[in-house]
């Protein structure tokens, strides 16, 4: 009786260890949160504006704050933690992000001509590596390039892998005006393919800026447009076939590029055009691309995620600019319905596999 007993509070302990240990198997390990998309701007880039004789300019907005306009029509607001380092980490801790990716939104240095574009990069990607000294735990940067002087836009992707220990770089989806499978870029992504460099591609206004000057449309409908644009072009043009080693980040979810994605392999089954330069449907090459998941919104990321994999999604805030959000950068990961191990993920697991320097 007495050994039954026993035995049984054995069993019982025995039992009550295995479930705790499954238990503790089950519940999701902490990981580290990066936020591969967001924005950090020197003053001295700011005064570098003003500065420069340009299609853009600095005005006030109907509230007061300060904007960038572009030809005359509304491109973004200034906001405190652009320039802010302390507001930015005091903001990274109130929503749990470990390190922020920084890099250089639109205009990018492209609001400089061929002559002074390697000066305004080389300014900025020197601010990022001190930033990154500074805070070696909480940012990791994107440099600039000066894609419109060749021989200067390869010494500074050299410069800023080899030697500032970037991460990547950031392109816009047109370099005033002229589309990324210009011949004239070639080198540089030849060279970007060799060392198997990660690209943030941003948006930038389309060349036709006229339709989307009302209602602050070039942001909110113009950047994904673009981006749509040169991704499809860069497909059918062939440069993502020819450079398969580029870890391609598309920013807002790939703008239209989700879903088009049929519409596209359509277009390469109908039009002989469409076939010259590529031999496999579109989206063959389109899901080897990253997408970051400013979007927020549950069913586009859902959609991403079935037509991709949480393998090529990383996370990203688009702070702090005003359509982009910190919050909800966070929590639009954590309420989906999916498995821990994937939010994962996205948080941090995929952008480990494509940052340079890591």
């Amino acid at each position: 009786m007495i050994r039954r007993d026993f035995l049984k509070t054995v069993g019982a302990v025995t039992t009550g260890a295995l479930l705790e240990k499954e238990a503790r198997a089950q519940k999701p390990t902490p990981g580290r949160k990066l936020d591969l998309h967001t924005h950090y701007y020197p003053e001295s880039f700011f005064q570098k504006i003003r500065e420069t004789l340009s299609e853009f300019s600095f005005d006030k907005d109907p509230t007061g704050r300060t904007i960038i306009k572009y030809r005359g029509a509304r491109f973004f607001g200034i906001t405190p933690p652009m320039t802010d380092v302390a507001k930015r980490i005091e903001d990274m801790d109130r929503v749990g992000i470990d390190v922020e990716v920084v890099s250089l939104s639109t205009p990018n240095v492209f609001f400089a001509d061929e002559t002074r574009q390697p000066e305004v990069a080389r300014m900025v990607n020197d601010s990022y590596a001190g930033l990154v000294a500074s805070h070696p735990k909480r940012f990791k940067g994107f440099a600039s390039i000066p894609m419109d002087a060749p021989d200067a836009a390869l010494k500074e992707l050299h410069r800023s892998i080899n030697e500032l220990k970037l991460n990547g770089v950031i392109l816009l989806s047109n370099i005033r005006g002229r589309a990324l499978t210009d011949p004239i870029y070639r080198p540089f992504f030849k060279e970007a393919d060799r060392m198997k460099l990660c690209i943030l591609l941003h948006p930038m206004l389309p060349v036709n800026s006229e339709p989307f000057r009302e209602y602050v449309l070039g942001p909110i409908i113009g950047f994904p447009f673009d981006t749509t644009l040169a991704v499809a072009r860069m497909c059918y043009d062939g440069l993502l076939r020819d450079f398969p080693n580029i870890k391609w980040i598309i920013a807002h979810v790939g703008g239209g590029v989700p879903y088009l994605m049929e519409r596209m392999d359509n277009g390469f089954r109908d039009f002989a055009e469409c076939r010259i330069k590529i031999d496999e449907l579109p989206s063959t090459y389109l899901k080897r691309l990253y997408y970051d998941t400013v979007s927020f919104s549950p069913y586009t990321l859902n959609m991403v995620r079935d037509m991709v994999g949480v393998d090529h999604m990383v996370m990203g805030s688009d702070y702090p600019h005003m359509l982009g959000s910190i919050e909800r950068s966070v929590s639009s990961i954590e309420n989906l319905n999916i498995p821990q191990h994937e939010k994962q993920k996205i948080f941090e697991g995929t952008a480990m596999t494509i940052l340079n320097n890591v």
